[in-house]
């Protein structure tokens, strides 16, 4: 069996540098990999493009990337709840790339399967569709979207093995699954690093084949990014 572990975050992400597009798991601040963001802004990695759905929260996840202005250029659903992703956008100084949210989980499950691009209806007759190759089908129309180029993915999953073997938790089931593969390294950070044979074969999620680098994360914070309680 292959072993992917290595032992630090820093040793994780060699090899990336400035300039590379990166994908970025997680949904708003559920299952993003917190510890190679945190590396990301201390190497002052910059002209970055990263696709993500959103990028967070100002002071959290990719907005820490975003206030240091290590990014060029994000490719994501949503600006979400990030003020200073807003300003950057409206004032110019980031590049940046609207898509429909399953058409940006289907450019990433494209990526992984090895399927070059596919045609989809989300986005004909909008800004979406301007400059791509439109075709009929079934009497309704499609745009053709190409599957993402990425050099890392760096996923965050609930608990693996050395193998590589992945199993998410709840909500991280998002964006995580479909960038593992789908790019020429695939990172991921982990809550619980066991030894293989650990895990019950039934309950993996994401096989260790697509993934070439595991390592165990450190004091994940969890935030909450909106919160919602019951007047007394």
């Amino acid at each position: 069996m292959i072993n992917k572990k290595v032992n630090s975050v820093q040793e994780a992400l060699q090899g990336i540098e400035n300039g590379m597009t990166l994908m970025l798991g997680g949904f708003g601040l559920c299952g993003i990999p917190e510890n190679s963001i945190g590396e990301l802004v201390n190497k002052e990695t910059n002209n970055l493009t990263c696709i993500s759905n959103n990028a967070g929260v100002d002071d959290f996840g990719l907005g820490l990337l975003l206030q240091k202005k290590q990014i060029k250029k994000m490719i994501s659903s949503y600006v979400g709840e990030n003020a200073e992703f807003e300003r950057q956008m409206l004032s110019g100084e980031l590049d940046v790339e609207l898509i429909p949210q399953g058409t940006l989980a289907e450019r990433c499950r494209a990526a992984q399967a090895g399927i070059p691009a596919f045609f989809t209806p989300a986005g004909y007759g909008t800004e979406v569709a301007e400059g791509k190759e439109s075709r009929e089908f079934n009497g309704k129309m499609h745009v053709m979207e190409h599957a993402f180029k990425a050099d890392f993915a760096i996923v965050k999953a609930w608990k693996g093995d050395e193998a590589g073997n992945l199993i998410f938790k709840g909500t991280a089931r998002n964006f995580n699954p479909c960038m593992c593969g789908a790019a020429n390294i695939t990172i991921a950070e982990v809550e619980e690093l066991v030894p293989v044979g650990t895990l019950d074969p039934n309950q993996v999620h994401i096989p260790g084949i697509l993934i070439q680098r595991i390592f165990q994360g450190e004091k994940f914070e969890k935030r909450i990014e909106q919160r919602t309680v019951r007047q007394k």
